[in-house]
């Protein structure tokens, strides 16, 4: 049995509430000792080098594997100056092969946009990724969901052709999840035949048109919570847990 923990939207600003939040999110992932964490984008809420200096912090001296992606508040030259010590703005793509899964996450921001794609190069890269462990389950995250999820206000900043991140799984019958973040809710449907699995937020909870009428629809009083992908004998299990 394979656990990752997928933890997403930390939103790092400075403020004592977020960073507060985020470490709870990350000890309480770490305590249930997954086999990896998956961090799924906007680690940063304004893309500052002071706010990956905490990133860093909150993520330091762990001994559980984690792999992370950035966001649409994310700024890839200060995310990888910071946090993986390479210079360059490109996208951000990052893979972790396990034992028994490989898990590859796609950097589907657009520099200066709040909407999210994948540009060819990404995609390529994915594929090669992929083609490298036939047979081995994998699961693909990014940090925009790649359909809708009946929130007006997330669906309008989606993830933009998603024709083309269709085509690559559809080469691949080992992919068995896709994995975002983004809405700040969690949710569960399907793309490309594969489970869409969203984590939810950790510092805001995203509401339903029916929920609320306040623009724009984010309950901030709401605990953080992170979800939990088991895959036991080929079968794709989430449990969502809200943080203690």
């Amino acid at each position: 049995m394979l656990v990752l923990a997928h933890v997403s939207d930390i939103h790092i600003d400075g403020s004592e509430r977020n960073t507060s939040r985020a470490a709870r999110a990350l000890t309480y992932a770490r305590s249930l000792r997954p086999d990896a964490i998956v961090l799924t984008g906007d680690l940063a809420d304004h893309g500052a080098m002071e706010e990956y200096e905490i990133v860093r912090e909150l993520l330091s001296g762990d001994d559980v594997p984690l792999v992370l992606c950035p966001g649409n508040h994310d700024a890839r030259g200060h995310l990888r100056k910071v946090l993986l010590e390479q210079d360059g703005d490109h996208p951000v793509n990052q893979a972790l092969n396990l034992d028994h899964a490989t898990i590859a996450l796609c950097d589907s921001s657009i520099p200066g946009r709040p909407e999210g794609a994948l540009d060819d190069d990404t995609l390529a890269w994915l594929d090669s990724v992929l083609a490298a462990t036939p047979g081995v389950p994998a699961f693909v995250g990014m940090h925009h969901p790649a359909v809708p999820l009946g929130i007006p206000y997330v669906d309008g900043i989606r993830l933009g052709r998603p024709e083309g991140l269709a085509e690559v799984l559809g080469r691949h019958p080992h992919a068995i999840a896709v994995l975002a973040g983004h809405a700040h809710t969690a949710a569960a449907t399907t793309f490309a035949g594969l489970p869409l699995l969203v984590a939810p937020g950790v510092v805001s909870t995203a509401l339903l048109p029916s929920e609320t009428s306040a623009h724009p629809p984010v309950d901030h009083d709401l605990p953080p919570a992170i979800a939990l992908h088991v895959l036991d004998d080929g079968r794709i299990i989430t449990h969502y847990r809200p943080v203690p």
